[in-house]
């Protein structure tokens, strides 16, 4: 019977580098097993999702996603509203820094239905002036918008850094 050597004329070199592949595959299978049973583990479901600091929601019918955060989340954002004006003209006014600009240059706000939950809704600016966008469209005056995280709502809903 002929022995089958290593490239240095070593017979232990084949064994030790077929052991060390077979090592290395049993511990890439581990981890594989491990990884899908952390996926289904209870953590990882439903209970998980309720444990994030937001949620994100489609609405039926619509482009848009209602966002729900935890208060805690709210207070890391430092989530700040105002109101939807209306000039005594009748023209609809907005703190400008409730005004998000998307990636097509649609313009919105975050809208405030309940607390802790916000609704992206499009708004179409006439003029800037200082602190304040005037609307040719938008919510209905007297609608609590976000002024402060607008840009981090945005990002959630879309799911930037997910």
């Amino acid at each position: 019977m002929t022995a089958v050597t290593g490239t240095n004329g070593n017979e232990g070199a084949d064994m030790w580098d077929r052991r060390q592949i077979m090592v290395l595959v049993f511990a890439g299978a581990a981890l594989q097993l491990s990884a899908s049973a952390a996926m289904s583990a209870p953590g990882s479901g439903e209970a998980a999702k309720k444990d994030r600091p937001s949620q994100v929601e489609v609405i039926d019918g619509s482009e848009v996603k209602r966002v729900t955060l935890t208060e805690k989340a709210a207070q890391r954002l430092d989530i700040r509203t105002g109101e939807v004006g209306n000039e005594g003209t009748g023209r609809l006014i907005t703190p400008y820094s409730s005004v998000v600009y998307d990636t097509a240059g649609g313009t919105w706000v975050y809208t405030v239905p309940k607390p802790l939950t916000y609704v992206r809704h499009s708004v179409v600016v006439e003029a800037i002036k200082g602190e304040k966008a005037y609307l040719k469209q938008g919510p209905p005056a007297g609608t609590k918008v976000v002024t402060v995280g607008v840009a981090e709502l945005y990002g959630t809903e879309k799911g930037v850094g997910h």
